[in-house]
């Protein structure tokens, strides 16, 4: 008869590192394959197949009309945000004007009743005159230090700070933003990409079926291979012929178009939402025990 053991003791209220990890327990993780990852000819924004490609400095692929659109609605959106800070100075500067000029009424309303003894009238009906021309519910003048503080802290009593105040905008950023990289992204730094469309002789090749490939070794592109854009021309290779042929002559093989070193631009490896772009793309999915149940509660956390 075995000798009882953690793996056959299964009278426990409690579940054992043995059958935690029979359930799956833990973190689970696995290398993604090419058919888990975007297709390297489509677009990362609408996700489907480029049409007029267009390319940045850092490989991310878009598609003409979606990359325009994209930096459209960021302009209206900064000019947007600019329009409502430049509203709110101007509101500021009003009111800023606005309580200056009361505070010179009450000095010399203060300064006439001082010497004449007349009894000063405002039109400021949350101003309350006390005695000795102090001011506020307790008659006692409130410091910068104290106003400045008023207007800062975050009390949900305060007017400032309820739900209904108007929030304060702040200053945007002018530059426009990769939606793929969200490094800085300006039109003139996109470049057209052109890839090599395989001849077929016996049928017409359809929008659906093409098959692109590298003009020089003739290797079929896929989503697995490394492939390099040449931003003077924007011809598509793999990384092998890039290196071996196009880095060391300085011309392109199609076009013979002279190009330099920082012309060379590796497309970035078509990551989704769930995975990120590179090289090691690595998908990892926790998974914890439900209370009583014995059913694992799943969470996917998809990685790079």
């Amino acid at each position: 008869m075995p000798q009882r053991h953690s793996k056959n003791n299964n009278d426990l209220a409690i579940f054992t590192y043995s059958e935690k990890r029979q359930l799956g327990y833990g973190t689970q993780k696995e290398r993604l394959g090419k058919d888990s990852i975007k297709p390297f000819d489509a677009c990362c924004l609408c996700l489907k197949t480029l049409i007029e490609p267009m390319s940045c400095s850092k490989g991310h692929v878009f598609c003409k009309e979606c990359i325009l659109e994209c930096l459209l609605s960021q302009k209206k959106d900064i000019q947007r945000k600019l329009s409502a800070l430049a509203t709110q100075q101007r509101q500021e500067k009003d009111e800023e004007e606005e309580r200056l000029m009361l505070q010179r009424t009450r000095e010399l309303d203060a300064f006439d009743q001082q010497n004449h003894g007349a009894v000063p009238q405002y039109n400021d009906k949350n101003y309350n005159s006390g005695k000795n021309g102090f001011h506020g519910a307790n008659s006692v003048k409130a410091t910068s230090y104290e106003e400045e503080a008023l207007r800062t802290m975050k009390a949900f009593w305060l007017p400032s700070a309820t739900p209904d105040a108007p929030k304060k905008v702040e200053a945007p950023s002018t530059e426009t933003i990769c939606p793929e990289g969200k490094e800085k992204l300006r039109l003139k730094t996109l470049f057209a990409i052109n890839f090599t469309e395989e001849k077929r002789e016996h049928k017409k090749s359809s929008s659906l079926d093409k098959t692109f490939i590298c003009p020089s070794c003739k290797a079929t592109l896929t989503n697995t291979l490394s492939l390099v854009a040449l931003g003077s021309c924007g011809h598509v290779f793999c990384k092998k012929c890039a290196d071996k042929f196009v880095a060391v002559d300085k011309v392109c093989l199609v076009c013979d178009k002279p190009c330099k070193e920082k012309n060379l631009v590796n497309l970035a490896k078509g990551g989704t939402g769930f995975a990120g772009h590179g090289d090691h793309l690595e998908a990892a999915e926790f998974k914890h025990l439900g209370s009583g149940s014995g059913l694992g509660l799943v969470k996917p956390v998809l990685k790079s």
